[in-house]
């Protein structure tokens, strides 16, 4: 049967730009056809998930037609004993949670948006949350993928490979590709047991040196927290540290911060179910809530807490409703609000970015009004591997046809 192909629409457009076609593949064989059809017509294609995260990245340069991935969902195998499960790319991550709750067990990925965001674009954006301060990144998590050329042939690379592309990592390549090098169909990860107890320490109205004070002792203390984050409020930043596994470790690591930060004259709580739940699902409302500019700075951990005191008050003089969630143990924060005037952000989005460059640190807009984007590159200065990307991207996809231009220093 042939792929089901239809006349772009309103609901189609990719950052402003709208596709004449878009294709809905039900199967990878489909899907293939699909590809190998835009690569004889020479069309300009984009590939689409749950389409979380489609602000990320640069408006295509131009766009012929959209292949959505929202039929390809299947679990193609699941072996509980060896910890790994394939699927298709087009699976929600809240389908694939349920599934492997099942029987115990989870995949370590907690990014925005879980119930919609597909596996397939979680790998293109390297989209992550705090759990990433003890499982890792999709870096981490990611053991094999299959990938469709712009040609249209299926490549596989990492576990149980088949067929390979020498010289190339596929899994690790293809984590923030946003679909420029190839249609991410199907991921092979590696799991974890779901994690028996779980306990939250709090820690309230700490300032940002504060809250590298507590990371600094929980290193030095070799306490391993499955996630740490930082959320920022008029009275100060909230910082909770979350501690899981079976019970007995997590009752020692979880009183042994506490009875740490107390030392330290810390005020601090203990939170369990649903308070604790509550603090994380904060956390989640900082990442997901509607805004016009998104933005990911990353500088080393140990910069981080003089990076927020810096960057912060810059940013959010040009934001309405701001609002920010860091990583700390990671040298990762997360800031959102709604622009209020473009010319003033983009200014204060350049000094933001000097700031961060000369500790060795970084800005990128995730998400941003046309306005915004018309003074300012989303990316910043492109880095010096981009020479490599390029070289990676002509040996991918030699004629640039795909997700054009998305990608940093407009590849």
């Amino acid at each position: 049967m042939a792929v089901l192909e239809l006349p772009g629409t309103e609901a189609d457009t990719f950052l402003g730009v709208r596709p004449s076609r878009v294709f809905r593949p039900t199967s990878l064989e489909e899907a293939e056809e699909a590809i190998h059809k835009s690569a004889e017509e020479g069309l300009r294609l984009a590939f689409v998930g749950g389409g979380t995260e489609l602000e990320l990245g640069a408006p295509p340069t131009a766009l012929d037609a959209v292949l959505s991935t929202r039929e390809l969902t299947r679990v193609l195998e699941y072996a509980p004993l060896d910890q790994i499960v394939t699927v298709e790319a087009g699976l929600p991550l809240g389908t694939l949670q349920a599934l492997l709750q099942k029987k115990g067990q989870m995949l370590a990925l907690d990014p925005p948006w879980a119930d919609r965001a597909t596996v397939g674009g979680i790998v293109a954006t390297n989209a992550f949350g705090p759990r990433r301060t003890r499982y890792g990144s999709v870096r981490d998590l990611i053991i094999g993928v299959t990938l469709i050329r712009a040609d249209g042939t299926r490549t596989r690379g990492g576990g149980k490979v088949v067929k390979n592309v020498a010289g190339f990592d596929l899994p690790k390549l293809m984590v923030g590709s946003l679909g420029s090098l190839g249609l991410i169909s199907t991921v092979t990860f590696r799991l974890h047991p779901l994690p028996e107890s779980s306990s939250t320490v709090l820690f309230a109205r700490l300032t940002p040196p504060g809250v590298g004070r507590v990371v600094a002792e929980m290193r030095k203390g070799q306490l391993e927290p499955a996630a740490v984050a930082a959320l920022w409020s008029e009275a100060g930043l909230e910082l909770g540290c979350r501690f899981e596994g079976f019970e007995a470790g997590v009752t020692t690591q979880r009183d042994r911060l506490a009875a740490m930060a107390r030392t330290l004259e810390f005020s601090v709580e203990v939170l369990d179910g649903p308070a604790a739940d509550g603090f994380w699902a904060r956390q989640t409302a900082v990442r997901e809530a509607p805004a016009t500019v998104r933005a990911k700075l990353a500088t080393l951990p140990t910069e981080l807490p003089r990076a927020m005191a810096e960057v912060w008050p810059l940013l959010r003089k040009g934001l309405d409703s701001p609002r920010a969630a860091l990583y700390p143990t990671l040298g990762l924060g997360f800031l959102a609000g709604n622009m209020t005037e473009a010319q003033a952000l983009a200014q204060a989005v350049g000094q933001a970015r000097e700031a961060l460059a000369a500790k060795g640190g970084h800005l990128v807009l995730h998400a941003a009004p046309a306005g915004l984007r018309a003074l300012t590159d989303i990316w910043g200065p492109a880095p010096s591997g981009v020479l490599i990307s390029r070289r990676v991207k002509d040996a991918l996809d030699p004629t640039h046809r795909l997700a054009p231009g998305r990608t940093v220093g407009g590849l």
